[in-house]
């Protein structure tokens, strides 16, 4: 291994200092600097203090890092090549659907980083951040931000680059979304329409079955005769072959109106299912929900609409946000249903309180007769 040496002449900027190898003084700031050499690779970087004895110690940890970089022939790996050697390496733990979120993310970033890893600097990714920030949902740049991060770091633990260029990059303020779902009364009208469409009486028990359990669409998919104990009053959600969203599986309690559906369904089947049946068919029912939305002129009701119609009738009811965070698969204690959902208990919290007209009749004043003079 080529040992890291300095070879960076005194000049009126940097002055060498002649007691510490590679420790040089920058004249205007007083600053020092430690300016290196690894296999033909110079490393300049600011160490941040003016104190000698201080500068001496950094200069040592920064030498460690620098001994890590890969040799000049072996570091050119260009951008799009380590990209493939990122999803690769993250691949085996992701859905399906988030892959193809990050290769839709990559596809983009590889279309601007066309060169070197080793060559993209700071200003580099701040350009880059300027451009995507233009015409860009707030949302969408932040996850492009997070898979360009993840990439430089996985450069950085290979010695392609002393430090992340992307660290410096911050996330943009997400607007907090509206949420939009169903009253009851506007649920009812919706299932009556989609029911009323012959061929249509899979997706309103599939409407139901969302409304009624909170589960996310791929949990419901993925919901089999098995899953479900009668006799114990309680459902298994375990996503099938996709996993839930957190990929733990979760046992929630059978609630009334989720338990009369079932049971209407499986008595409607010609024969009593197998435990590994699935319990719906169909994979969406979104054409139909859209299709009853319009026709009530309703707002655009999707099928989260009705988890989101889960949560605030399960708030309506009582259940504390502890509860409701288990029932629906957040491992938070309720932080993000207390977030989300928050305002809704306080809606509800202050119609309730007009009811709260009870209290003892106030006494009847006897008016005293005008003295007669």
């Amino acid at each position: 291994m080529k040992k890291a040496s300095s070879e960076q002449p005194s000049s009126p900027a940097f002055v060498h200092d002649s007691r510490v190898e590679c420790l040089y003084r920058h004249t205007p700031s007083k600053t020092f600097y430690a300016i290196l050499k690894r296999n033909g690779r110079q490393v300049k970087r600011s160490l941040k203090t003016k104190d000698r004895e201080l500068a001496r110690r950094r200069l040592e940890q920064l030498r460690q890092r620098v001994s890590y970089l890969k040799s000049a022939e072996n570091a050119n790996m260009m951008f799009a090549e380590l990209t493939k050697q990122w999803l690769s390496s993250v691949s085996p733990n992701l859905k399906r659907s988030t892959i193809e979120r990050y290769e839709r993310s990559l596809e983009m970033l590889e279309e601007y980083f066309k060169k070197p890893v080793r060559n993209i600097s700071r200003i580099d990714c701040e350009a880059w951040a300027t451009a995507r920030s233009k015409g860009f949902a707030a949302r969408t740049f932040n996850h492009d931000m997070h898979v360009l991060s993840r990439v430089l770091a996985l450069a950085e633990r290979e010695g392609l680059i002393l430090d992340n260029p992307a660290q410096v990059l911050k996330r943009r303020k997400q607007p907090i979304p509206q949420i939009v779902f169903p009253s009851r009364e506007q649920f009812a009208v919706i299932i009556e329409e989609i029911r009323a469409e012959p061929r249509a009486k899979e997706a309103a028990e599939f409407c139901e079955f969302l409304a009624y359990s909170g589960c996310r669409l791929n949990e419901a998919t993925q919901m089999r005769w098995g899953d479900i104990n009668f006799q114990k009053s309680a459902f298994t959600i375990t996503g099938g072959e996709l996993g839930t969203k957190n990929h733990e599986a979760r046992t929630v309690p059978l609630f009334p109106s989720l338990e009369r559906l079932l049971l209407r369904m499986r008595a409607a089947l010609p024969n009593p299912p197998e435990a590994e049946n699935r319990v719906f068919t169909i994979r969406s029912a979104k054409k139909a929900l859209a299709t009853a939305s319009s026709k009530a002129n309703f707002p655009h009701f999707t099928h989260h609409s009705l988890r989101h119609f889960f949560c605030s009738n399960a708030i309506e009811e009582g259940a504390d946000f502890k509860v409701i965070a288990s029932w629906v698969g957040h491992k938070d204690g309720g932080m993000l249903v207390a977030k989300t959902y928050g305002h809704l208990r306080d809606e509800h919290s202050t119609l309730m309180a007009k009811r709260m007209t009870f209290g003892v009749r106030e006494p009847v004043q006897n008016k005293m007769p005008p003295s007669s003079s």
